[in-house]
């Protein structure tokens, strides 16, 4: 997820504009189910394409841009292999590399578990994988949200404020390896809270942003050196 976009007929909204019509949503329910749009079951049970990257179609009002296909699986790869077996991942605000983790296409993703932190509760049809999350409130987590071996975290806004609080959820939850996308505009800032590095790896989305988009992590990762590694293979 990333707050800007290339998209010059969508309306821009601030950040507390975006919270209060968010928090409208979710008290009359306009956006809770997507039963229709997203072909659930009406036990709310996932169906098998529900996985698919895009299932949900992203809301501009909440800052919503998917990862194209390849980007969700190669960061999906990533969290596989840093995991390890029986490993625990943590998606915030990163649902369609949860919803890659689960489609069974990646070698190792059903040797690991994997939850989705989500302020948007139409997720909320992966049952238990979901976890309900407001950046605004970074520690009002369900008790057995933490200890998870790797983190990916994309903050739905590039603010530091918003960084700021992300990075205390993160904390929370890791225990040690974090995987950051966001703007290259927050590199100093995630580097003083994450003590995170960027990585050569692009990652790309499905709609185009304008802003420069980069992965950073804090641990040794292929990612890092993702130009060399693919000049060479």
């Amino acid at each position: 997820m990333s707050d800007v976009s290339d998209d010059d007929d969508a309306p821009a909204l601030s950040a507390h504009a975006l919270a209060a019509l968010q928090e409208f949503y979710h008290e009359t329910g306009t956006h809770e189910t997507g039963t229709h749009e997203t072909g659930t079951h009406e036990t709310g049970t996932p169906t098998p394409d529900q996985f698919a990257v895009g299932a949900l179609e992203e809301d501009w009002r909440m800052s919503q841009f998917w990862y194209s296909d390849d980007t969700a699986a190669r960061l999906a790869e990533e969290l596989v292999r840093e995991a390890g077996e029986g490993g625990r991942i943590a998606c915030v605000s990163a649902p369609s590399v949860y919803q890659k983790l689960k489609q069974g296409s990646v070698l190792g993703s059903d040797r690991v578990s994997a939850v989705v932190l989500e302020f948007d509760r139409r997720f909320a049809v992966y049952g238990d994988d979901f976890v309900f999350y407001d950046y605004n409130e970074p520690l009002a987590l369900a008790a057995a949200a933490r200890s998870f071996d790797v983190v990916l975290v994309d903050p739905p806004y590039l603010s530091e404020e918003c960084l700021s609080k992300v990075s205390q959820t993160v904390k929370h939850l890791s225990k040690g390896k974090v995987l950051l996308c966001t703007g290259v505009v927050m590199e100093k800032l995630a580097k003083d809270l994450l003590d995170v590095r960027m990585c050569d790896f692009l990652p790309k989305h499905n709609r185009n942003l304008s802003n420069d988009f980069r992965c950073f992590v804090n641990y040794p990762s292929r990612l890092l050196d993702a130009a060399r590694r693919s000049k060479t293979s």
